[in-house]
């Protein structure tokens, strides 16, 4: 259905409810996007050309998509609409692992910040949070109980996170309790990453911590993406949610990855393979 109000909005306007609306469904075509906001395809291409410049949508031939591939990562706001209770159940589990009096590290993973909505309960205090994603620090900033440590660095829109060599070298002068990261591939027995730059830094943190802990949803089972950024044995405990399958879980007995699932309907935690 057309939109009559779609040609009278101001381009940023219309640029802000596109992106809104590809971000709700992680596809369109250029030709659905003309008749819904009511403009010509040319005005629409030069609309999605400013979106993939943002780093909000990617370009394929006669549309665009936020979804992430094997070579991109998808944007922050596509990710913090996804796999939600996933992610809620395994962080969940992995609150039951932090105690007061620690010093823990989180990624700039939309898995890892709901452990930092969970913190601002405050029934884990005092505590010590160190994390270069400005969704966490946000979150965090005001919470009583909480020290909480800004990594500084490029600042990524795409990623609301900051990172680079100055990020690296700052995680290299801490030493933590535990870091709690995800990533966006597991395949026999390693995690990747589609870019190189978030490639590092997650290194520099694993090197950082005592313990590691990568928190996953099963999507990301069994799925490669272009950079190899630690084989699974450098993490002590793997965290997915239920929607795992048997196969995937297979795999990862066989690589002897030690894991846990995460119950999200209610059912009981099963524990894997070490």
């Amino acid at each position: 259905m057309s939109s009559s109000s779609g040609g009278q909005q101001g381009p940023a306007a219309r640029q802000a409810a596109m992106a809104e609306q590809v971000l709700a469904d992680g596809t369109a075509t250029a030709a659905e996007l003309a008749e819904r906001f009511g403009v010509s395809l040319m005005t629409i291409h030069r609309d999605l050309d400013e979106l993939e410049r943002q780093g909000i949508v990617r370009k394929f031939r006669g549309g665009v998509t936020a979804q992430p591939s094997g070579v991109f990562e998808s944007n922050v706001q596509y990710r913090l609409k996804t796999m939600r209770a996933e992610k809620a159940a395994v962080a969940e589990h992995a609150l039951r692992m932090v105690e007061p009096g620690m010093a823990i590290l989180l990624d700039d993973s939309t898995s890892t910040l709901e452990i930092a909505r969970r913190l601002r309960t405050g029934e884990v205090t005092p505590l010590t949070v160190v994390t270069n994603f400005l969704e966490a620090i946000n979150l965090l900033a005001d919470q009583r109980g909480i020290h909480l440590m800004a990594l500084g660095g490029d600042y990524d829109p795409l990623h609301s996170s900051f990172l680079g060599v100055s990020c690296v070298e700052a995680v290299e002068q801490l030493r933590v309790d535990v870091c709690f990261a995800s990533t966006s591939a597991v395949h026999r027995g390693y995690a990747y990453h589609q870019e190189q730059h978030i490639v590092s830094v997650k290194r520099a943190m694993l090197d950082a911590a005592a313990r590691n802990v990568l928190l996953i949803d099963h999507t990301k089972l069994g799925r490669v993406a272009l950079h190899r950024v630690v084989p699974l044995s450098r993490f002590d405990l793997l965290l997915v949610d239920d929607g795992a399958s048997a196969e995937a879980l297979r795999d990862l007995d066989e690589h002897k990855v030690r894991y846990e699932v995460c119950a999200t309907k209610g059912s009981d935690d099963r524990a894997g393979a070490t």
